[in-house]
């Protein structure tokens, strides 16, 4: 099986596996009890994680909010921060994002601007007519060019007096383009407006540091570089207060700086503070390989008259390819499922698989739902894994 699929999930790395396993078996502790043994050993475990995680992208460790990932990080965010401006701070009811959003970020807010009220709500279409209820909330969803990118132009205005957050993806996970978000995160800090990203498919692939890109709020997820599924991360900014009053997303104990309620996953804790170690140690390696087998890749697929690659060609996540494939009978799903056997891909993200996709109604390219495919690449792949796939592709 040759595994090209690394933006749904990565495979976990064998040191992760083994900080793991003593929190699946002897150090059981619960880390919210006190005093005895493994109650201490377990808060250990998880303070020394959130400080190898923070230092990812160069946070305090404080800032750092353990989650069950990053659908829960940006819902927790989106939710909180939006309720505690409009009902706390009477700041304003108006939230503004974009078309190409993982559907974490998108359900979250068509779910506050009244648009739906499950994951498959069908009363939802890009574009549709208007709420079916009041929340109390409004939201802007912007366009972007036709690479997939938020202008700051854009953004510049769509902000309202009302505006109280921000939220746009750092880079997209169907087509890899990669937004500005300093710029992006400028615009709103002149307006005072908060402002979440989503930097799931680039934390652990390419450097972030909060200090020089001053976002609020930040999602990330331990699977996508070679941590365990099941736990991510919220980074809230703090000053010298602590950390900004949210509305907790679930109620219940007071874990997490009474933010996010619930018994913390000890084994999964440290096996995202591993991956993170991991990660931050082997960046610049791990970066460089994965750029010169995402430069070949992309020529190779530039040689060939029936593939095009879409996104932006300069600023995208390395090692994610997203091609439509030229001709009169192909079809992604069939060919996905006809070389299952021998090639992990995807024809887009995983938690979208039998839809169409909104991120090529966004940029344009809606009839392309059917001839695309996410090849998706770790520092492991290499150019002749992709080699083949084409030969399969002129072939098919």
């Amino acid at each position: 099986m040759i595994y090209l699929d690394n933006s749904a999930t990565t495979q976990i790395a064998p040191e992760v596996v083994d900080a793991m396993l003593p929190y699946l078996t002897a150090e059981y502790g619960n880390p919210s009890s006190k005093y005895y043994p493994l109650a201490v050993s377990a808060k250990k475990a998880v303070e020394e994680s959130r400080e190898k995680v923070a230092a990812l992208i160069h946070a305090k460790p404080e800032e750092i909010i353990f989650t069950c990932g990053s659908t829960e990080s940006s819902n927790m965010i989106i939710k909180g921060v939006a309720d505690y401006q409009k009902y706390y701070e009477n700041r304003g009811n108006h939230i503004i994002t974009s078309k190409i959003e993982h559907h974490a970020t998108l359900n979250t807010c068509r779910y506050l601007n009244g648009e739906i009220y499950s994951n498959h709500d069908a009363t939802f279409s890009l574009g549709g007519d208007g709420p079916v209820v009041d929340r109390g909330y409004q939201v802007t969803f912007l366009d972007v060019d036709p690479v997939g990118k938020v202008l700051p132009e854009t953004l510049e205005n769509a902000i309202r007096s009302d505006t109280t957050l921000i939220t746009i993806m750092w880079a997209n996970n169907e087509i890899g383009t990669i937004n500005d978000i300093a710029a992006l995160c400028k615009v709103a800090h002149q307006h005072e407006v908060l402002f979440h990203t989503d930097a799931t498919q680039i934390s652990g692939k390419l450097p972030i540091d909060v200090e020089d890109v001053p976002v609020d709020f930040m999602s990330l997820s331990a699977h996508k570089f070679h941590g365990p599924k099941g736990v991510g991360a919220a980074y809230i900014r703090g000053d010298e207060y602590g950390l900004p009053p949210i509305t907790a997303f679930m109620h219940g104990g007071e874990q997490e700086s009474g933010i996010r309620a619930g018994t913390l996953a000890v084994h999964n804790i440290v096996g995202f503070g591993k991956a993170a170690e991991l990660a931050l140690v082997r960046q610049n390696e791990y970066t460089r390989r994965l750029s010169r087998i995402d430069a070949a890749a992309r020529a190779l697929f530039a040689n060939e008259a029936g593939l095009e690659l879409l996104g932006d060609a300069r600023n995208h996540i390395p090692g994610l390819l997203s091609v439509i494939v030229r001709g009169d009978m192909f079809d992604n799903e069939r060919f996905i499922q006809k070389v299952g056997d021998r090639y992990a891909i995807s024809s887009g993200s995983a938690c979208t698989a039998n839809e169409p996709s909104h991120v090529l109604q966004a940029i344009g390219r809606p009839e392309e739902t059917s001839r695309v495919l996410r090849i998706s690449l770790s520092e492991t792949s290499s150019v002749d894994d992709v080699k083949r796939l084409i030969d399969l592709l002129k072939n098919f």
